[in-house]
């Protein structure tokens, strides 16, 4: 698919935004993240996008993601200034804030595509696992213990529930994106109406630092 929002000068606008489809949006996501990982991206004037961004912004989709640093958000997913909301907290865990954010980003400015992006050596997934408390970064870690739990009750796994499994840790990883998208559903119904009605999808996936590639999860 060509990409209609490959612009190396200007920003994403309101009528290019409202005739996406959501399905196409995810699609212009994971062609974004092929460029990436082959190192074929998109050559930008950031300073010419971020003038022309000053006067409003029509992002096609909204990433929750992790805090992780080595998580670059735009470039994984080869999208420049505007393009995207990008909402980032440890753990990519949803509460009021991040639902409230994300109500903006969709109901209000017109975003496409609500993404829950995980990645393997997750540091928050660790520290639920090993169940570290640390000041408000316990309440934080608490918010994925349900997804450790998951692990444990749901999902059969018979390897070391530890911290230093990284077999582990990248199936509390895959749940914990799952519990997001299903907080995100059954805690906001504007999004769950917005998707029901299908003007928005609820997805995730999870950015494999190895090798760059993002996969979707059902």
């Amino acid at each position: 698919m060509s990409d209609p929002l490959d612009r190396t000068d200007r920003t994403l606008t309101k009528d290019e935004q409202q005739r996406l489809q959501p399905d196409e949006v995810v699609t212009l996501l994971f062609e974004g993240n092929a460029r990436f990982v082959s190192g074929d991206v998109t050559s930008r004037d950031h300073r010419a996008q971020v003038r022309a961004a000053v006067k409003g912004q029509w992002p096609k989709a909204v990433i929750l993601s992790c805090l992780d640093s080595r998580v670059p958000v735009e470039d994984v997913f080869d999208c420049g200034i505007g393009d995207l909301f990008v909402a980032r907290v440890a753990g990519n865990i949803v509460n009021v804030d991040m639902l409230g954010s994300l109500e903006f980003a969709c109901a209000v400015a017109g975003a496409k595509v609500i993404f829950v992006l995980g990645h393997e050596y997750c540091g928050a997934v660790k520290g639920a696992i090993d169940k570290v408390e640390l000041g408000n970064l316990t309440a934080l870690l608490g918010i994925i213990t349900p997804a450790v739990d998951e692990v444990d009750e749901l999902d059969g796994y018979d390897g070391a529930r530890v911290a230093s499994n990284a077999a582990f840790v990248h199936r509390v990883a895959e749940q914990n994106v799952r519990r997001s998208v299903r907080r995100i559903r059954e805690e906001s119904p504007i999004l769950r109406t917005l998707e029901e009605t299908g003007q928005i999808r609820i997805v995730g996936g999870m950015y494999d630092m190895d090798t760059s590639v993002v996969e979707l999860l059902t």
